[in-house]
């Protein structure tokens, strides 16, 4: 398996691969148009040298799942950098008020939402979907954390901080108690109409027409305050593998579907920090060898496998398939760090 940008020919099979994310995953909506611009926003964003990054843009960086034998695309994952630089980027924020009165003798704390804007400019994570048939064997891992050795070879292109918003709470016929308490007061549309707009324009149309006054939690009803900052059954393996790597919740929630978003500064990250450059070496791997998440130091060309390898000082070996498949000589230096 290796991790690669996406290419305009990959629409077909993106198309194919989207088909069963079903509802509430925003980022990967079954639109073409919509893929097709995110493919040319991708191409876009590698198309220009890491030094050249025009940093009061947003830039996405698009990557797909390849299975080398067959060459089909089986998973997609992706990050921004510069977000809410082109139109608001607007979450939840949990926070409390107060309410007391000394000569009635009552102290009453409230946990309130407030609208806010306050990820502006940082990197975010996202677009993580991985064909049912190939979850199992360090795929998921490899989706995700790639990532982070991406982060870690071009960190200078990033913003310190990056979140990650994680998918909310809603059955298997897309209801989602959040919007319906709250979101829908203010639309005439069913939670996934919400969705696909939200999709295919972003989410500025509906914080647009949400209240911009604090809402206090306990006014909504228990079924929608019991989601607020819950993930989707579907998402806690994603859940778990950013929190090994150190993200964490601090109060934001998505105002669509109230999930976490959560948090981690990029130089923190378990992967960025613990990864190290080594000289590959193309020779013999023992059966036994550690699989290591390995990455070429490449830019439009980034190439990342989860693979058996054998560290000898500063030399990584690895068999002759693998290099292929990152696109490495013997003796070019590779990134490479433990998955856990």
């Amino acid at each position: 398996m290796i991790i690669r940008p996406i290419e305009p020919g990959d629409l077909p099979a993106l198309e194919r691969l989207v088909d069963g994310t079903g509802i509430g995953l925003t980022s990967l909506p079954r639109d073409r148009a919509t893929l097709a611009q995110r493919i040319e926003h991708s191409q876009r964003s590698f198309a220009r040298a890491p030094a050249e990054a025009d940093e009061r843009e947003e830039r996405l960086y698009f990557f797909v799942l390849e299975e080398s034998t067959s060459g089909r695309i089986v998973g997609t994952t992706a990050i921004k950098a510069g977000i809410g630089l082109s139109e608001p980027y607007y979450s939840y924020r949990l926070s409390t008020v107060v309410h007391a009165s000394r000569e009635l003798g009552v102290y009453k704390s409230i946990p309130t939402l407030y609208l806010t804007n306050d990820y502006t400019g940082c990197a975010e994570i996202g677009s993580l979907y991985l064909d049912p048939e190939y979850r199992g064997g360090g795929n998921g891992r490899l989706l995700s954390k790639c990532r982070f050795l991406f982060f870690a070879e071009f960190i200078e292109r990033f913003a310190p901080k990056v979140v990650a918003e994680m998918r909310g709470v809603s059955d298997e016929l897309g209801r989602s108690p959040f919007w319906d308490c709250l979101g829908r007061h203010f639309f005439s549309m069913e939670f996934p109409r919400a969705d696909y707009l939200t999709g295919t324009r972003g989410k500025t149309f509906i914080a647009e027409l949400m209240p911009r006054n604090p809402i206090y939690v306990p006014l909504l009803r228990p079924e929608a305050q019991a989601v607020i900052g819950r993930v989707h059954d579907h998402t806690r393996a994603a859940l778990s593998l950013l929190q090994e790597e150190g993200f964490h919740y601090e109060g934001y929630v998505d105002i669509f579907d109230g999930g976490p978003t959560l948090e981690a500064r990029v130089a923190q990250i378990r992967s960025v920090r613990y990864s190290e450059c080594l000289q590959a070496r193309i020779a013999e791997v023992t059966e036994n060898a550690p699989r290591l998440l390995i990455s070429n130091r490449h830019w439009q060309e980034f190439r990342c496998t989860l693979a058996p390898a054998e560290r000898h000082d500063s030399e990584l070996r690895i068999d002759a398939s693998i290099a292929r498949g990152l696109g490495i000589e013997s003796g070019e230096r590779v990134r490479v760090v433990s998955p856990k």
